[in-house]
């Protein structure tokens, strides 16, 4: 089952970053690859079981469903349920730590799956690239670092 992980310390306090994250529905604002998405039957994007549809810049479509969120640990978990990536079983968390000397932030976005054996090495990297380092990349230009 192949893992991605990255990190990366943003700018700003965890409190502030959270806000900025936390609904589910709200990818757009702050992901650059995620050019809509929207939660299914009008649910509140903090709901845990509501299911996001992003269509994404390139064209694609994603279907994931929120299985935990924490706004006391600054964290999320969401599954994918339908994409054209070639995963299945795709459970990723995004997880933020205040740092106290400085006031920032350490974010982190891990994620598990299964995949064909010989995509195993281009999904991991193009996930750890485009989709996590960038989404955290686009939070430290939101956050000014």
């Amino acid at each position: 089952m192949p893992k991605v992980y990255r990190s990366s310390v943003i700018n700003a306090p965890a409190e502030r970053v959270w806000a900025a994250i936390r609904d589910f529905g709200a990818l757009p604002n702050w992901h650059p690859v995620i050019a809509s998405s929207q939660i299914e039957r009008g649910e509140p994007g903090d709901k845990v079981g509501c299911i996001r549809d992003m269509k994404m810049q390139d064209g694609g479509q994603v279907r994931e469903q929120l299985l935990a969120l924490s706004d006391f640990d600054y964290f999320c978990t969401y599954s994918i349920l339908e994409s054209s990536m070639g995963v299945e079983n795709y459970m990723a968390t995004l997880r933020l730590t205040p740092i106290t000397n400085g006031n920032h932030t350490f974010a982190e976005w891990s994620a598990e799956f299964d995949c064909a054996r010989e995509a195993e090495a281009e999904l991991v990297e193009g996930i750890g690239n485009n989709v996590f380092q960038g989404g955290f990349d686009s939070l430290k230009r939101k956050f000014g670092g």
